[in-house]
């Protein structure tokens, strides 16, 4: 009989003070892209031009995560494209 497998979440750093709000927005949006880009990878969306709006935002609410903007869904699919 297998033994159950114990995942740890890794520890978050915080982030740097300081710098300009534009970047803390665009590194939280850049996050959300990458985490939406794994889910698609997952359920089985290898194909950039198949990730339409609606499919991510569905995957959004599937995950939990917030609806994303057309921006994010722009960076989704491009992750999807540089990916290959």
């Amino acid at each position: 009989m297998a033994a159950a497998a114990i995942i740890v979440a890794p520890k978050k750093k915080p982030l740097p003070a300081g710098l300009p709000r534009e970047w803390y927005e665009s590194h939280n949006r850049r996050l959300k892209a990458m985490r939406l880009a794994i889910s698609l990878l997952d359920s089985g969306t290898y194909d950039a031009e198949r990730a339409t709006n609606r499919k991510i935002r569905t995957m959004a609410v599937r995950t939990g995560i917030r609806r994303p903007s057309n921006l994010t869904c722009r960076m989704v699919r491009s992750l999807l494209r540089d990916g290959r």
